[in-house]
């Protein structure tokens, strides 16, 4: 009888002892779950052995934040601004974000300069780290053949601090940056000649590989002093009706256009033969040239493309479709004024779609050929009205 009592308080004893460690840790679980979220570091998001620990970070970064407590993510936030998350994919000791790609770094209070505001449903923390910004970029001059005195736009990322502004190898001292660091405004300066922009600020200096106000440089046809004109739709140089003009330019009026309608021979650019790239680089990579020209859009443009073919093979064109959002959506395009268009050459595609893979695909052999500029109703409306102008084709390195 005592035995089988010892027995039977040995299995309780057991049964208690078990009961108290599983209680033990569904607390701690809790606790864990509904703990205050804490950051102990920030790595790279790169493959081993490039995801080490980083002492400061810029804009636009995917970024691995390390800690515990992370999972249950609301909002992360990098001086203030919202980074990009997806919360499925975070554990509880690593969270990977997307920085944003612009934080207006004059304008963030001192008190949230260089910090990673981290929110979670059961909590936040605010972790100091160095949050820098990048090197400047440029992603474009909104008019490069602007007239001396007209105003432009020095277009890209990162324009923050800036100790010096070079346009067209002229220095500038008079221009307005952008709060959030995306563009430059400035007067082209009346003794502008064919050169360069180039932006300076603390973290660094970028240069174009292109010149503005020029007018020879890959020029293919401008009217004026080269002037390859072939035939198809009226020129001008009437400063009136297109203003800030650069002497002569291709005038496109086209009304009520049927849908579809592709005859572009009714309403295009045609150019005798001209050297699209030099013999000698025709092996350079692809997506480093693009075709370039002016444009002026008078009245909203909201359907129709602009196709660009060289030789005449339709072996590879490309089109021109502004009002056409990437995603999907449309919007009515107008200018005010005349606006630089690049076409990347990567953007030819055969006519199944399959873009060119090399220089040669678009430019031939040789790197020289005739060019072929058409309007064209390749969508379903009709296109009541498309009024613009084109001036300074060219082709050039641009990246």
């Amino acid at each position: 009888m005592k035995k089988l009592l010892y027995k039977a308080n040995n299995y309780l004893l057991l049964v208690l002892l078990a009961t108290i460690f599983f209680l033990q840790q569904g607390c701690k679980k809790d606790e864990s779950s509904s703990a205050a979220p804490v950051i102990t570091g920030v790595r790279n998001y790169v493959a081993s052995p490039g995801d080490s620990l980083i002492t400061s970070v810029g804009t636009g970064k995917w970024v691995v934040i390390s800690g515990r407590n992370l999972k249950g993510a609301l909002q992360i936030y990098f001086d203030g601004v919202k980074g990009t998350f997806t919360e499925s994919v975070f554990s509880d000791t690593s969270a990977i974000v997307l920085m944003p790609a612009v934080i207006a770094f004059p304008l963030v209070p001192v008190s949230e300069l260089n910090t990673i505001r981290y929110v979670t449903t059961h909590g936040e923390t605010t972790f100091s780290f160095p949050i820098v910004a990048p090197a400047p970029t440029i992603s474009g001059i909104s008019n490069e053949s602007a007239n001396p005195g007209d105003s432009v736009k020095i277009n890209g990322f990162n324009f923050f601090f800036i100790k010096s502004v070079r346009y067209a190898g002229v220095e500038i001292t008079n221009y307005k940056a952008a709060n959030d660091g995306t563009s430059i405004s400035l007067m082209v300066p009346q003794d502008a000649t064919a050169g360069p922009v180039t932006v300076t600020t603390n973290s660094g200096t970028v240069t174009t590989v292109y010149n503005v106000h020029d007018y020879v440089t890959g020029v293919l046809n401008n009217h004026d002093g080269i002037n390859k004109y072939s035939w198809g739709v009226a020129t001008s140089d009437n400063s009136v009706d297109f203003p800030g003009n650069n002497g002569k330019y291709s005038v496109f009026n086209v009304s009520n256009l049927g849908a579809p309608n592709t005859n572009w021979w009714e309403r295009s650019i045609n150019l005798n033969s001209a050297q699209w790239i030099p013999a000698d680089k025709v092996q350079d990579t692809l997506a480093n040239y693009a075709i370039k020209f002016e444009i002026f859009v008078k009245k909203p443009w909201v359907n129709g493309s602009i196709q660009i073919v060289k030789d005449y093979s339709w072996a590879y064109t490309a089109l021109y479709r502004p009002w056409k959002n990437s995603d999907g959506s449309t919007s009515p395009f107008i200018t005010k004024g005349w606006q630089t268009v690049t076409v990347p050459l990567s953007d030819f595609v055969t006519d199944k779609g399959v873009p060119a893979s090399k220089l040669t695909d678009v430019v031939g052999s040789s790197g020289a050929g005739g060019t072929m500029i058409g309007f064209i109703n390749d969508g379903s409306t009709v296109v009541a009205d498309f009024h613009a102008a084109i001036d300074n084709v060219r082709v050039v390195k641009f990246k």
